[in-house]
């Protein structure tokens, strides 16, 4: 047999090998429905798209993508700045706290590293962005600091806002307690939605004592973790 003609059987016989494996059966194939999803197990992703004007309108409204991200943006309270937000409660922040130091400034100083301290030793900046670890970590400072916070408004020696008012007699939250912890005045909408909060977290808590505490770390908390 000629080189041609050689080349021509072998490529006649890969195209009948290769139409016998099409139309052959797969043996091993999984039961239908265990490696792919439906209407009903799966998000239903909108591909249509967004409408150029649609887009321009947003984009008039909101300004550009490199505006927005720093409007929006929800960075991490600097670790100095919490001590001072905690020292401005009346919160005692010592200089060094032990290990099992479980009160506020025994949480914030031992909690550095978790908090995202800078390290200029191995020139490593402070992390602008928060972190699980430092995310829980200001929870449990907050959660801490509620009690020495309580009895700051009570005896009227809070430093930051002297004269503030958090609970009244009967228990209810006060819009200038508020404001001290939030740091700024929220609109009345937001104040009265504050105060319907504050005031539900005390009366379905055990004791309103506890309530109290409770209602601070939380305002706290929303204020300072973006939560």
């Amino acid at each position: 047999m000629s080189r041609s003609g050689f080349t021509l059987a072998v490529l006649a016989s890969s195209v009948l090998a290769s139409a016998c494996t099409d139309d052959a059966e797969p043996t091993n194939t999984p039961p239908a429905g265990s490696t792919s999803g439906d209407q009903d197990t799966t998000f239903d992703h909108d591909n249509s798209g967004i409408s150029p004007w649609d887009l321009i309108d947003r984009l008039a409204t909101e300004g550009p993508p490199s505006f927005t991200s720093h409007v929006h943006s929800c960075p991490k309270v600097r670790y100095g700045t919490l001590g001072n937000i905690l020292k401005s409660f009346g919160v005692v922040v010592p200089a060094t706290a032990a290990a099992g130091d479980v009160t506020a400034g025994g949480l914030y100083v031992t909690g550095d590293n978790a908090l995202g301290v800078a390290n200029y030793a191995n020139r490593i900046r402070e992390n602008v962005g928060i972190s699980t670890s430092g995310a829980s970590r200001e929870f449990d400072i907050f959660a801490a600091a509620a009690d020495e916070i309580l009895t700051n408004f009570t005896n009227n020696t809070i430093p930051r806002c002297p004269g503030a008012v958090m609970f009244d007699a009967g228990n209810a939250c006060q819009p200038s307690g508020i404001t001290c912890l939030l740091g700024y005045q929220p609109t009345s909408t937001k104040m009265s939605s504050y105060i319907n909060f504050c005031n539900l977290t005390i009366t379905q808590a055990s004791d309103p004592t506890v309530g109290k505490r409770l209602a601070i770390a939380d305002i706290l908390a929303a204020a300072y973790t973006c939560e």
